[in-house]
């Protein structure tokens, strides 16, 4: 049986949006990044870390008096992940379900819209090989 790899909560996303920025990380600098745009305690930072460690996302080495912290996934590993969780749980599995929700909610700019536009019609070429 494939082991399934954690799925990451919305504290533990900032984390690794952090750590993909830039890593290693010390849990101070980590504190001191999400303490920017909202208030978090120092221990409540370290436990998501420590918790983090125990679930497989993050791993540590000792440097001298604190940890250096590293992601264990890619991001766009962790992205997918996430993305085919939410679409399975909020649009049946639909993507083109997500796709025209997330249109019609947002005022796209034509300039989007043609990058989409060139995306699909790239994904036909390479689906008709």
């Amino acid at each position: 049986m494939k082991e399934q790899k954690p799925i990451p909560t919305a504290a533990e996303l900032e984390v690794l949006n952090l750590l993909w920025e830039k890593e290693p990380l010390t849990v101070r600098e980590i504190h001191d990044k999400l303490s920017e745009n909202k208030d978090v305690g120092y221990t409540t930072t370290l436990k998501i870390m420590q918790n983090m460690t125990s679930k497989g996302l993050l791993s540590r080495k000792p440097n001298g008096k604190n940890h250096l912290y590293f992601s264990m996934h890619e991001k766009d590993e962790t992205r997918g992940k996430l993305l085919d969780k939410f679409l399975d749980s909020t649009f049946a599995g639909s993507a083109s379900g997500l796709v025209m929700q997330l249109l019609g909610n947002k005022n796209t700019s034509s300039r989007e819209i043609d990058e989409i536009k060139r995306i699909i019609d790239e994904m036909d070429k390479n689906n008709t090989r």
